[in-house]
């Protein structure tokens, strides 16, 4: 117990210093809430009594708290948690800021869509959206106010760059990132026309190289009608299950692949 205060002062400094809330009691049960995780390496709520300091006699007494922090409609999860990222990268302004779009699907029932911060690299969630979809892929109009409202937050960050996986890559999301000046690298699937490599359309994965080889496109034409352009780098590395085919903004060099 004596380890696990010092943690909690210390968060509550931090969410009180950068989060906004309507009730310091929100604060403080998160801050326990917070510290109990870290220190029981759990994520079960009946793991987490040791590791907090309460008046509470009974053990239920105090998942009750938890219970009622987490359906407490008055809290806003990114209103507590969003200022915190901001606060953290306060001082990237001077740096290129990498930012990584993904799903992740929860017992074939969620789709959660997350738009991360890369740092140390390690994605931190920085804004999300829950939906019950079944499938990982989803169109662009479920994510792009979330991409919109990151635009707004991050404005003072002049360089920043999307990462994201195959089933990200559409006309809509690549017109959006022209309009919005973001750079980019994405990631594209096997079956997708390109126009300009070759002289007569073909699809992308007749264009992989060798193992251990790489080349290198300027200015192709994506998708059956060609009207986005891209540049783009095919890499057949050895050790991986298959070909990379990289779409990016700027310059094609194996620089992109490492982002």
């Amino acid at each position: 117990m004596s380890r696990s205060s010092p943690l909690y002062h210390q968060l509550l400094s931090l969410l009180s210093q950068d989060s906004t809330y309507r009730d310091f009691r929100q604060i403080k049960a998160l801050a326990w809430m917070i510290n109990a995780l870290i220190c029981s390496s759990k994520i079960n709520l009946s793991e987490w009594e040791s590791y907090v300091i309460s008046r509470a006699n009974q053990a239920q007494s105090i998942e009750r708290r938890w219970q009622r922090f987490v359906h407490n409609s008055r809290i806003k999860v990114k209103s507590l948690y969003v200022p915190l990222v901001m606060a953290a990268i306060s001082n990237w302004s001077g740096q290129r800021l990498y930012l990584a779009l993904d799903t992740t699907v929860l017992w074939n029932r969620y789709c959660m869509i997350h738009l991360s911060v890369i740092c140390g690299g390690r994605a931190i969630p920085f804004l999300w959206k829950v939906m019950e979809h079944k499938s990982s892929t989803v169109a662009f109009k479920e994510y792009k106010t979330m991409l919109k409202f990151s635009r707004r937050l991050l404005r003072k960050y002049p360089d920043e760059m999307l990462l994201a996986d195959r089933g990200f890559a559409n006309h809509q999301l690549m017109n959006w990132l022209t309009t919005s000046q973001w750079h980019y690298c994405l990631r594209l699937p096997c079956d997708v026309t390109i126009q300009g490599a070759r002289r007569h359309p073909i699809e992308l994965k007749y264009l992989y190289p060798p193992k251990s080889e790489a080349i290198l496109y300027h200015n192709v034409g994506l998708w059956l009608d060609g009207e986005c352009r891209s540049n783009f780098v095919l890499a057949n590395v050895k050790g991986t299950k298959e070909p990379w085919a990289v779409i990016t903004d700027e310059d094609p060099t194996l620089q992109a692949l490492w982002q």
